[in-house]
Protein backbone atom coordinates (compact mmCIF):
# COMPACT_ATOMS: atom_id res chain seq x y z
CA UNK A 1 0.00 0.00 0.00
CA UNK A 2 1.38 3.35 -0.86
CA UNK A 3 0.83 6.86 1.05
CA UNK A 4 -1.86 7.97 -0.77
CA UNK A 5 -4.00 4.81 -0.56
CA UNK A 6 -3.10 4.99 3.30
CA UNK A 7 -4.40 9.13 3.60
CA UNK A 8 -7.42 7.68 1.21
CA UNK A 9 -8.04 4.29 3.73
CA UNK A 10 -7.83 6.57 6.72
CA UNK A 11 -10.55 8.93 5.25
CA UNK A 12 -12.54 6.38 4.17
CA UNK A 13 -12.80 4.91 7.33
CA UNK A 14 -13.37 7.52 9.46
CA UNK A 15 -9.89 7.01 11.38
CA UNK A 16 -9.56 10.23 14.15
CA UNK A 17 -6.05 8.53 16.10
CA UNK A 18 -3.20 6.77 14.57
CA UNK A 19 -1.00 4.76 16.36
CA UNK A 20 2.61 4.25 14.81
CA UNK A 21 4.00 1.37 16.59
CA UNK A 22 7.17 -0.29 17.21
CA UNK A 23 9.57 -2.27 19.59
CA UNK A 24 12.16 -1.98 21.80
CA UNK A 25 15.14 -4.68 21.48
CA UNK A 26 13.51 -7.30 24.16
CA UNK A 27 10.40 -7.48 22.02
CA UNK A 28 7.80 -5.30 24.11
CA UNK A 29 5.45 -3.08 21.77
CA UNK A 30 6.02 0.60 21.86
CA UNK A 31 3.48 3.23 20.33
CA UNK A 32 3.12 7.09 19.50
CA UNK A 33 -0.17 8.30 19.15
CA UNK A 34 -0.71 10.99 17.08
CA UNK A 35 -4.32 12.77 15.73
CA UNK A 36 -5.00 11.64 12.13
CA UNK A 37 -4.53 15.46 10.98
CA UNK A 38 -0.95 14.71 11.51
CA UNK A 39 -1.10 11.96 8.89
CA UNK A 40 0.29 13.53 5.54
CA UNK A 41 3.19 15.23 7.30
CA UNK A 42 3.89 11.91 9.23
CA UNK A 43 4.34 9.78 5.85
CA UNK A 44 6.28 11.98 4.48
CA UNK A 45 8.74 12.96 6.97
CA UNK A 46 8.33 10.52 10.24
CA UNK A 47 7.57 11.34 13.76
CA UNK A 48 10.08 12.72 16.10
CA UNK A 49 10.79 10.72 19.62
CA UNK A 50 12.83 10.05 22.59
CA UNK A 51 14.83 6.95 21.79
CA UNK A 52 16.84 8.02 25.15
CA UNK A 53 13.75 6.88 27.25
CA UNK A 54 13.42 3.26 25.62
CA UNK A 55 15.48 -0.20 27.13
CA UNK A 56 18.59 0.09 25.22
CA UNK A 57 17.88 2.64 22.16
CA UNK A 58 20.06 5.60 22.79
CA UNK A 59 21.93 7.59 25.40
CA UNK A 60 20.47 10.85 26.75
CA UNK A 61 22.69 13.28 24.74
CA UNK A 62 22.14 11.53 21.01
CA UNK A 63 18.66 10.71 22.09
CA UNK A 64 16.31 12.07 19.06
CA UNK A 65 15.17 9.50 16.59
CA UNK A 66 12.12 8.99 14.24
CA UNK A 67 9.68 6.76 13.06
CA UNK A 68 8.67 6.21 9.12
CA UNK A 69 5.83 3.96 8.93
CA UNK A 70 5.29 1.07 6.46
CA UNK A 71 2.65 1.76 4.59
CA UNK A 72 1.65 -2.18 4.20
CA UNK A 73 0.94 -2.26 7.42
CA UNK A 74 -1.65 -0.47 8.12
CA UNK A 75 -4.87 -1.54 9.55
CA UNK A 76 -7.56 -0.56 12.22
CA UNK A 77 -7.76 -1.32 15.96
CA UNK A 78 -11.03 -3.08 16.02
CA UNK A 79 -10.76 -2.78 19.99
CA UNK A 80 -10.54 1.13 19.89
CA UNK A 81 -13.44 1.60 17.48
CA UNK A 82 -16.09 3.71 18.91
CA UNK A 83 -18.47 5.92 16.98
CA UNK A 84 -16.88 9.50 17.28
CA UNK A 85 -14.15 7.15 14.89
CA UNK A 86 -11.19 4.76 14.75
CA UNK A 87 -7.94 4.57 15.69
CA UNK A 88 -5.72 2.61 12.73
CA UNK A 89 -2.28 1.78 13.40
CA UNK A 90 1.19 1.79 11.82
CA UNK A 91 4.31 -0.31 12.24
CA UNK A 92 7.27 1.68 11.46
CA UNK A 93 10.82 1.48 10.86
CA UNK A 94 13.56 3.57 13.47
CA UNK A 95 15.90 6.31 11.58
CA UNK A 96 18.70 8.48 12.77
CA UNK A 97 18.58 12.16 12.29
CA UNK A 98 20.85 12.08 9.66
CA UNK A 99 18.19 9.67 7.61
CA UNK A 100 20.25 6.41 8.21
CA UNK A 101 18.20 3.08 9.75
CA UNK A 102 19.13 3.11 13.35
CA UNK A 103 21.57 0.72 14.38
CA UNK A 104 19.07 -0.50 17.42
CA UNK A 105 16.06 -1.44 15.58
CA UNK A 106 15.44 -5.01 15.84
CA UNK A 107 13.00 -4.52 12.59
CA UNK A 108 16.23 -3.30 10.58
CA UNK A 109 18.37 -6.25 11.99
CA UNK A 110 16.00 -8.19 10.09
CA UNK A 111 15.77 -6.21 7.01
CA UNK A 112 19.75 -6.75 7.02
CA UNK A 113 19.36 -10.18 7.48
CA UNK A 114 16.83 -10.98 5.22
CA UNK A 115 18.96 -8.60 2.23
CA UNK A 116 21.73 -11.17 3.17
CA UNK A 117 19.44 -13.86 2.15
CA UNK A 118 18.54 -11.84 -1.07
CA UNK A 119 22.40 -11.38 -2.27
CA UNK A 120 22.10 -15.05 -2.29
CA UNK A 121 19.12 -15.87 -4.40
CA UNK A 122 16.54 -16.59 -1.41
CA UNK A 123 13.68 -15.47 0.07
CA UNK A 124 12.86 -16.60 3.86
CA UNK A 125 9.72 -17.88 4.37
CA UNK A 126 8.91 -18.64 8.54
CA UNK A 127 5.45 -20.06 9.90
CA UNK A 128 5.83 -19.96 14.09
CA UNK A 129 3.30 -21.45 16.39
CA UNK A 130 2.36 -19.39 19.02
CA UNK A 131 1.23 -20.65 22.73
CA UNK A 132 0.20 -18.71 25.09
CA UNK A 133 -1.29 -19.69 28.32
CA UNK A 134 -5.18 -17.33 29.54
CA UNK A 135 -5.57 -17.09 33.70
CA UNK A 136 -8.17 -16.09 35.53
CA UNK A 137 -6.42 -13.83 38.19
CA UNK A 138 -3.39 -12.09 38.91
CA UNK A 139 0.28 -12.64 38.50
CA UNK A 140 0.90 -14.23 42.23
CA UNK A 141 -2.26 -17.00 41.99
CA UNK A 142 -2.14 -17.64 38.39
CA UNK A 143 -5.69 -20.17 37.98
CA UNK A 144 -5.98 -21.39 34.15
CA UNK A 145 -9.10 -20.56 32.72
CA UNK A 146 -10.33 -24.31 32.07
CA UNK A 147 -9.00 -27.72 32.97
CA UNK A 148 -8.70 -29.19 29.26
CA UNK A 149 -5.63 -30.66 27.93
CA UNK A 150 -4.48 -31.06 24.22
CA UNK A 151 -6.87 -30.74 21.43
CA UNK A 152 -9.73 -31.20 24.06
CA UNK A 153 -13.34 -29.69 23.13
CA UNK A 154 -13.12 -25.77 23.89
CA UNK A 155 -15.45 -24.32 26.85
CA UNK A 156 -18.21 -21.66 25.89
CA UNK A 157 -16.48 -18.96 27.28
CA UNK A 158 -12.54 -20.18 25.71
CA UNK A 159 -14.63 -20.36 22.35
CA UNK A 160 -16.10 -17.48 22.78
CA UNK A 161 -13.04 -15.99 23.70
CA UNK A 162 -10.58 -17.67 20.29
CA UNK A 163 -13.66 -17.02 18.10
CA UNK A 164 -13.29 -12.87 19.06
CA UNK A 165 -8.92 -13.41 18.86
CA UNK A 166 -9.58 -14.76 15.38
CA UNK A 167 -12.00 -12.49 14.00
CA UNK A 168 -10.01 -9.35 15.44
CA UNK A 169 -6.75 -10.98 13.52
CA UNK A 170 -8.25 -10.64 10.37
CA UNK A 171 -9.22 -6.93 10.97
CA UNK A 172 -5.60 -6.86 10.95
CA UNK A 173 -5.52 -8.90 7.51
CA UNK A 174 -3.81 -11.83 9.36
CA UNK A 175 -4.88 -15.41 8.22
CA UNK A 176 -5.51 -18.11 11.15
CA UNK A 177 -5.15 -21.06 9.77
CA UNK A 178 -5.44 -23.25 12.92
CA UNK A 179 -5.65 -22.56 16.68
CA UNK A 180 -7.02 -24.89 19.97
CA UNK A 181 -6.11 -26.15 22.94
CA UNK A 182 -2.84 -26.88 24.48
CA UNK A 183 -1.20 -29.67 26.44
CA UNK A 184 -1.56 -27.63 29.63
CA UNK A 185 -4.87 -26.49 31.24
CA UNK A 186 -5.30 -22.98 30.13
CA UNK A 187 -3.22 -23.11 27.38
CA UNK A 188 -3.79 -22.42 23.95
CA UNK A 189 -1.95 -21.98 20.55
CA UNK A 190 -2.99 -19.80 17.23
CA UNK A 191 -0.98 -20.97 14.06
CA UNK A 192 -1.43 -18.92 11.12
CA UNK A 193 -0.44 -18.56 7.37
CA UNK A 194 2.95 -19.46 6.46
CA UNK A 195 4.83 -16.11 5.15
CA UNK A 196 7.66 -13.42 4.15
CA UNK A 197 9.98 -13.32 7.72
CA UNK A 198 9.42 -9.51 8.05
CA UNK A 199 5.84 -9.47 7.70
CA UNK A 200 5.87 -12.67 10.01
CA UNK A 201 7.34 -10.69 12.33
CA UNK A 202 4.70 -7.94 12.18
CA UNK A 203 2.27 -10.43 12.31
CA UNK A 204 3.62 -12.13 15.92
CA UNK A 205 3.42 -8.54 17.66
CA UNK A 206 0.12 -7.94 16.66
CA UNK A 207 -1.38 -11.49 17.47
CA UNK A 208 0.47 -10.85 21.29
CA UNK A 209 -0.99 -7.84 21.51
CA UNK A 210 -4.31 -8.70 20.55
CA UNK A 211 -4.43 -11.92 22.74
CA UNK A 212 -3.77 -9.59 25.67
CA UNK A 213 -6.66 -6.88 24.35
CA UNK A 214 -9.59 -9.58 24.00
CA UNK A 215 -8.12 -11.42 27.43
CA UNK A 216 -8.91 -7.89 29.25
CA UNK A 217 -11.57 -7.34 27.53
CA UNK A 218 -13.22 -10.75 28.97
CA UNK A 219 -11.69 -9.86 33.01
CA UNK A 220 -8.55 -12.49 31.69
CA UNK A 221 -4.82 -12.27 31.75
CA UNK A 222 -3.22 -13.76 29.11
CA UNK A 223 0.60 -14.91 29.47
CA UNK A 224 3.60 -15.39 26.72
CA UNK A 225 5.70 -16.08 29.46
CA UNK A 226 7.67 -19.47 28.44
CA UNK A 227 7.13 -21.57 31.94
CA UNK A 228 4.42 -19.57 33.91
CA UNK A 229 3.04 -22.35 36.39
CA UNK A 230 5.68 -25.14 37.74
CA UNK A 231 4.66 -28.41 36.73
CA UNK A 232 2.94 -28.05 33.72
CA UNK A 233 3.91 -27.71 29.88
CA UNK A 234 5.68 -24.53 28.97
CA UNK A 235 5.30 -22.46 26.21
CA UNK A 236 7.30 -22.43 22.81
CA UNK A 237 6.99 -20.84 19.82
CA UNK A 238 8.19 -23.40 17.62
CA UNK A 239 9.12 -21.80 13.86
CA UNK A 240 9.16 -23.64 10.07
CA UNK A 241 11.13 -22.04 8.15
CA UNK A 242 11.89 -22.64 4.55
CA UNK A 243 13.77 -20.70 2.03
CA UNK A 244 12.80 -20.07 -1.51
CA UNK A 245 14.41 -19.33 -5.09
CA UNK A 246 13.52 -15.73 -5.49
CA UNK A 247 13.40 -16.21 -9.19
CA UNK A 248 11.17 -18.85 -9.75
CA UNK A 249 9.56 -18.86 -6.40
CA UNK A 250 10.29 -23.03 -5.66
CA UNK A 251 11.18 -24.01 -2.27
CA UNK A 252 14.92 -24.72 -2.51
CA UNK A 253 14.87 -27.08 0.60
CA UNK A 254 12.40 -30.11 -1.95
CA UNK A 255 14.09 -32.47 -3.62
CA UNK A 256 12.14 -35.44 -4.57
CA UNK A 257 15.20 -38.46 -4.65
CA UNK A 258 16.24 -37.77 -1.15
CA UNK A 259 15.18 -40.05 1.83
CA UNK A 260 13.84 -37.02 4.03
CA UNK A 261 12.80 -35.57 0.99
CA UNK A 262 15.71 -32.56 1.70
CA UNK A 263 17.79 -30.60 -0.39
CA UNK A 264 21.50 -29.68 -0.16
CA UNK A 265 20.54 -26.62 0.83
CA UNK A 266 18.27 -27.87 3.27
CA UNK A 267 20.93 -29.70 5.23
CA UNK A 268 23.44 -27.43 5.18
CA UNK A 269 20.69 -24.77 6.76
CA UNK A 270 20.30 -27.04 9.44
CA UNK A 271 24.09 -27.65 9.99
CA UNK A 272 24.52 -23.96 9.97
CA UNK A 273 21.81 -23.82 12.80
CA UNK A 274 23.09 -26.58 15.23
CA UNK A 275 26.37 -25.10 14.41
CA UNK A 276 25.25 -21.47 15.65
CA UNK A 277 22.35 -22.46 18.32
CA UNK A 278 23.92 -22.00 21.19
CA UNK A 279 24.96 -18.69 20.59
CA UNK A 280 21.77 -17.84 19.41
CA UNK A 281 19.71 -18.86 22.47
CA UNK A 282 20.31 -15.59 24.24
CA UNK A 283 18.04 -14.52 21.79
CA UNK A 284 15.68 -16.93 21.02
CA UNK A 285 14.80 -17.43 24.56
CA UNK A 286 15.96 -14.49 26.29
CA UNK A 287 14.54 -14.85 29.64
CA UNK A 288 15.51 -16.54 33.19
CA UNK A 289 11.95 -18.16 32.84
CA UNK A 290 12.72 -19.41 29.38
CA UNK A 291 15.41 -22.11 30.76
CA UNK A 292 12.53 -23.62 33.21
CA UNK A 293 10.74 -24.42 29.99
CA UNK A 294 13.69 -26.04 28.47
CA UNK A 295 13.55 -29.02 30.65
CA UNK A 296 13.54 -32.76 29.99
CA UNK A 297 9.87 -34.53 29.87
CA UNK A 298 7.76 -31.68 28.91
CA UNK A 299 8.24 -32.13 25.38
CA UNK A 300 10.98 -28.96 25.24
CA UNK A 301 14.07 -29.47 23.32
CA UNK A 302 17.71 -29.36 25.40
CA UNK A 303 19.74 -32.19 23.15
CA UNK A 304 21.11 -30.24 19.75
CA UNK A 305 20.04 -32.57 17.08
CA UNK A 306 18.08 -33.05 14.23
CA UNK A 307 15.42 -35.98 13.19
CA UNK A 308 12.45 -36.32 10.99
CA UNK A 309 9.79 -38.18 13.89
CA UNK A 310 11.89 -37.38 16.67
CA UNK A 311 10.16 -34.84 18.87
CA UNK A 312 13.06 -34.56 21.41
CA UNK A 313 14.96 -32.84 18.87
CA UNK A 314 15.95 -29.63 18.26
CA UNK A 315 15.28 -29.67 14.75
CA UNK A 316 12.44 -32.04 12.81
CA UNK A 317 11.38 -32.69 9.45
CA UNK A 318 7.93 -32.35 9.49
CA UNK A 319 6.06 -34.57 6.60
CA UNK A 320 3.87 -33.06 4.08
CA UNK A 321 1.96 -33.89 0.95
CA UNK A 322 4.60 -35.25 -1.87
CA UNK A 323 2.52 -33.53 -4.46
CA UNK A 324 2.92 -29.94 -2.51
CA UNK A 325 7.00 -29.40 -2.74
CA UNK A 326 6.68 -25.72 -2.13
CA UNK A 327 5.71 -27.21 1.70
CA UNK A 328 9.01 -28.66 2.58
CA UNK A 329 10.80 -27.06 5.84
CA UNK A 330 12.40 -27.70 8.56
CA UNK A 331 11.13 -26.71 12.50
CA UNK A 332 13.01 -25.06 15.02
CA UNK A 333 11.77 -26.13 18.69
CA UNK A 334 13.65 -24.09 20.90
CA UNK A 335 11.95 -20.73 20.78
CA UNK A 336 9.63 -19.26 22.65
CA UNK A 337 6.97 -16.66 22.80
CA UNK A 338 8.88 -14.30 25.33
CA UNK A 339 11.83 -13.77 22.30
CA UNK A 340 11.58 -10.36 20.07
CA UNK A 341 10.47 -11.87 16.70
CA UNK A 342 12.64 -9.50 14.49
CA UNK A 343 15.48 -10.40 16.05
CA UNK A 344 14.38 -14.41 16.16
CA UNK A 345 13.83 -14.46 12.85
CA UNK A 346 17.57 -12.75 11.96
CA UNK A 347 19.87 -15.32 13.59
CA UNK A 348 17.91 -18.00 12.63
CA UNK A 349 18.31 -17.00 8.55
CA UNK A 350 21.27 -15.55 9.73
CA UNK A 351 22.70 -19.14 10.90
CA UNK A 352 21.49 -21.21 8.64
CA UNK A 353 22.97 -19.40 6.06
CA UNK A 354 26.39 -19.51 7.41
CA UNK A 355 26.12 -23.08 7.09
CA UNK A 356 24.91 -22.85 3.26
CA UNK A 357 27.55 -20.40 2.44
CA UNK A 358 30.68 -22.71 4.20
CA UNK A 359 28.69 -25.92 3.16
CA UNK A 360 28.53 -27.02 6.41
CA UNK A 361 28.20 -30.94 7.00
CA UNK A 362 25.01 -32.06 8.83
CA UNK A 363 25.47 -35.09 11.57
CA UNK A 364 23.17 -38.31 11.48
CA UNK A 365 19.97 -38.10 12.18
CA UNK A 366 18.72 -39.18 15.90
CA UNK A 367 15.01 -41.12 15.72
CA UNK A 368 15.27 -42.03 19.78
CA UNK A 369 14.33 -40.74 22.25
CA UNK A 370 16.59 -38.47 23.59
CA UNK A 371 15.18 -37.87 27.17
CA UNK A 372 16.10 -41.44 27.97
CA UNK A 373 20.09 -41.03 27.12
CA UNK A 374 22.08 -41.17 29.89
CA UNK A 375 25.55 -38.91 29.65
CA UNK A 376 27.56 -41.74 28.91
CA UNK A 377 25.35 -42.23 25.60
CA UNK A 378 24.74 -38.41 24.62
CA UNK A 379 28.78 -37.99 25.11
CA UNK A 380 29.30 -41.50 22.60
CA UNK A 381 26.95 -39.93 20.05
CA UNK A 382 28.54 -36.66 20.55
CA UNK A 383 25.06 -35.23 21.24
CA UNK A 384 25.15 -31.45 22.94
CA UNK A 385 22.62 -29.50 24.89
CA UNK A 386 21.52 -26.12 24.76
CA UNK A 387 22.10 -23.55 27.42
CA UNK A 388 20.61 -24.63 30.66
CA UNK A 389 20.78 -21.00 32.51
CA UNK A 390 20.60 -17.14 30.88
CA UNK A 391 24.07 -16.93 32.13
CA UNK A 392 25.06 -19.78 30.36
CA UNK A 393 23.08 -18.37 26.91
CA UNK A 394 24.72 -14.86 28.08
CA UNK A 395 28.19 -16.27 27.99
CA UNK A 396 27.32 -18.84 24.64
CA UNK A 397 26.59 -15.13 23.01
CA UNK A 398 29.94 -13.37 24.18
CA UNK A 399 31.76 -16.07 22.34
CA UNK A 400 29.71 -16.72 19.06
CA UNK A 401 31.29 -13.40 17.24
CA UNK A 402 29.29 -14.56 13.62
CA UNK A 403 25.82 -13.95 15.95
CA UNK A 404 27.01 -11.25 17.44
CA UNK A 405 27.55 -9.76 13.79
CA UNK A 406 24.28 -10.48 12.63
CA UNK A 407 22.84 -8.13 15.92
CA UNK A 408 25.18 -5.22 15.06
CA UNK A 409 27.81 -3.96 17.67
CA UNK A 410 25.33 -1.42 19.34
CA UNK A 411 22.44 -3.80 19.71
CA UNK A 412 24.82 -6.54 20.96
CA UNK A 413 26.63 -4.48 23.65
CA UNK A 414 22.88 -2.84 24.89
CA UNK A 415 21.08 -6.50 24.98
CA UNK A 416 23.76 -8.07 26.65
CA UNK A 417 23.72 -5.42 29.30
CA UNK A 418 20.24 -5.78 29.70
CA UNK A 419 20.16 -9.54 30.10
CA UNK A 420 23.71 -9.75 32.52
CA UNK A 421 21.54 -6.98 34.81
CA UNK A 422 18.52 -9.31 34.62
CA UNK A 423 20.58 -12.29 35.29
CA UNK A 424 22.01 -10.37 38.01
CA UNK A 425 19.04 -9.58 39.84
CA UNK A 426 17.65 -13.05 39.30
CA UNK A 427 20.58 -14.04 41.25
CA UNK A 428 19.76 -12.13 44.49
CA UNK A 429 16.44 -13.28 44.74
CA UNK A 430 15.35 -15.49 47.19
CA UNK A 431 12.41 -18.01 46.59
CA UNK A 432 9.71 -19.72 48.50
CA UNK A 433 11.55 -22.77 47.63
CA UNK A 434 14.36 -21.56 49.25
CA UNK A 435 12.64 -20.53 52.43
CA UNK A 436 11.35 -23.66 52.52
CA UNK A 437 14.12 -25.75 52.10
CA UNK A 438 16.91 -23.94 53.77
CA UNK A 439 14.85 -21.90 56.45
CA UNK A 440 15.39 -24.33 59.22
CA UNK A 441 18.98 -25.79 58.86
Amino acid sequence: MKTIKVLEKAKKDKVIFINLQFTDMLGCLKEVTAPVQSLPDIMKYGAWFDGSSVEGFARIHESDLYLKPDPSTYAIVPWLSSSAGNTARLICDIYSPDGSPFEGDPRSILKKAIKMAADMGFEYNVGPELEFFLFKNGPTNCLPLDNGGYFDLATDESNTIMREITAALETFGIEVETCHHEVAPGQYEIDFKYGEALRTADRLLTLRVTVKAIAQKHGLRASFMPKPVMNMAGSGMHVHQSLFNKKNKKNVFFDYKDKYKLSKTAYNFIAGQLHNIKGMTAVLCPTVNSYKRLVTGFEAPVYISWARINRSALIRVPHWFEDKPNSARIELRCPDPACNPYLAFAVMLAGGLDGVKKNMRLTQPVEENLYKFDEEKLASRKIDTLPSSLYEAVNELRNNDFIQGVLGKHLYQKYMRIKTREWNEFKMQVTEWELEKYLDI
